[in-house]
């Protein structure tokens, strides 16, 4: 029997503000344990949280940038658990009436889209963490984390393959980075999903008895735990056997999935309203405001740089996957004409050397400044690619000026038609032979005649220049 997967996701976005959700304590990372810690976030008796506005600003507008319906009235939940990370015994979150909901995100796999259905956004706080010392074998807990304003962002079952998992996760990452909400750093778990995976035959509408995914920490991750867990329900269906609805947790080291609990249902957290938060009201011109001050989009930046700058859809697709890389791609072109020559250097040259070391563009070494003034000595032909390239590899280096490592190293090209002309007639004369055979009809014995001429000028001749006269001469 062939199984069809159906692949639900759940991502929970750190939002990118000063203070935590209930209470004024500092969201930033890597203090020391408990130092970002207060009565509110602690659970202590007696205190009442307050919401922090800036926090449902920015679920506003991640439901407005993923198609979302933004709820008029929407309310918050205690879920109940017991975990030593969670000092209250509940956590604050969104069950009957989220923020938004209904929404969608289009995605596009081996060339072809596909509509992603996103089932609701809701608020919550995050819970703390344990720290584990195997050498004593005890547990610590580090609360510095709990009470930080999290959306919850649930697709619709409508993915079906590890690829398109990844796609979609890609394109939420990048627009919750554009709109500015999430700094999307999935190693601080500032961006973190869970994957629910179930098989049903080919043809068969009831969905199947599914698995949740946890400890996924980075998009390659995603994808591999998928195809595993895929691979796994498909071997105990086979084999006669069924899937138990559990939790299990990825493995990144042994590639596998390990079973963690058996999967809870709503009902298990005991859902009920929060009786000491009222429900949140989103009137109209909220809503509109919000809207109005939404930056331009990935998809809407894509087909703005096809237009303006005549890119192909790949390359605009590649420059603007990325806010930073878009801003640096845009200061990059401003004084330049031939904007083709500025996207190729870019994808490669710019962007090879930032995978060479690891790191992002924001952190490059090489400023959109300098890279344009690199370019723009290339596109006058004061230099040659060849040049350009060796002056690029010195400004990672050691952060100098091209115009300065041109200067330096005596990389300006050739470009005055007498010195070109005597060196091309001179080349002629000393190789009559391989002159006469390219008369008799040897034309790749052109490349012979420029590569004496550039080992005469030591790189630095203009090929624009060189070519025709080269050919009228010969």
């Amino acid at each position: 029997m062939a199984f069809e997967p159906v692949i639900g996701l759940e991502v929970h976005a750190q939002l990118k503000t000063k203070t935590k959700i209930f209470c004024n304590c500092s969201t930033a990372f890597g203090k020391s344990p408990n130092a970002n810690t207060c009565p509110v976030c602690t659970g202590m008796p007696g205190v009442l949280p307050v919401l922090n506005k800036q926090a449902v600003t920015f679920a506003i507008k991640a439901g407005l940038a993923t198609n979302c319906t933004i709820n008029r009235e929407s309310r918050f939940d205690r879920k109940n658990y017991f975990y030593p990370d969670l000092p209250k015994g509940y956590q604050i979150s969104q069950y009957a009436k989220p923020i938004a909901e209904h929404g969608f995100l289009d995605i596009e796999v081996d060339a072809k889209e596909k509509r992603i259905g996103i089932t609701r956004i809701h608020m919550e706080e995050d819970a703390g963490k344990l720290i584990h010392d195997p050498l004593r074998g005890k547990s610590m807990v580090d609360l510095n984390r709990t009470g930080v304003p999290l959306i919850e962002i649930v697709s619709e079952p409508d993915l079906r393959t590890a690829a398109q998992a990844g796609a979609y996760l890609r394109k939420l990452h990048t627009i919750l980075k554009y709109i500015d909400v999430c700094d999307g750093n999935m190693e601080e778990g500032s961006f973190r999903c869970d994957a629910n995976i179930s098989l049903r035959p080919i043809g068969q509408e009831k969905l199947g008895t599914r698995t949740e995914l946890k400890n996924l920490n980075s998009f390659k991750n995603v994808e591999k735990a998928i195809l595993y867990e895929i691979q796994r329900q498909t071997c105990v269906l086979e084999e006669g056997g069924q899937v138990i609805q559990e939790t299990r947790l990825w493995d990144p080291a042994k590639n596998r999935t390990a079973s963690m609990r058996g999967k809870e249902e709503a009902h298990d957290y005991r859902y009920f309203p929060d009786p000491d938060l009222v429900p949140l009201i989103v009137d109209d011109a909220w809503i509109q405001t919000v809207r109005a001050g939404m930056p331009e989009l990935p998809d809407e930046k894509k087909q703005r740089f096809i237009q303006e700058y005549s890119l192909s859809e790949y390359d605009a697709g590649v420059l603007t996957a990325g806010l930073d890389m878009a801003n640096f791609f845009e200061e990059t072109i401003k004084p330049l004409k031939n904007i083709k020559q500025a996207a190729n250097w870019t994808m490669t040259t710019l962007m090879g050397m930032l995978n060479a070391k690891g790191i992002e563009i924001c952190d490059s070494p090489v400023s959109a400044h300098a890279f344009s003034k690199l370019l723009g000595l290339l596109e006058s032909s004061r230099i040659n690619a060849n040049a350009a390239k060796t002056v690029f590899e010195e400004m990672v280096e050691t952060g100098k000026d091209p115009e300065a490592i041109v200067k330096e190293k005596g990389l300006e090209q050739v470009s005055d038609q007498g010195e070109l002309e005597a060196m091309v007639d001179e080349i002629i004369k000393e190789n009559p032979e391989e002159a006469k055979a390219y008369r008799d009809g040897k034309t790749k014995l052109f490349s012979f005649f420029m590569g004496q001429v550039m080992k005469k000028t030591r790189g630095k001749a203009d090929p624009k220049v060189v070519t025709p006269m080269l050919k009228s001469k010969l």
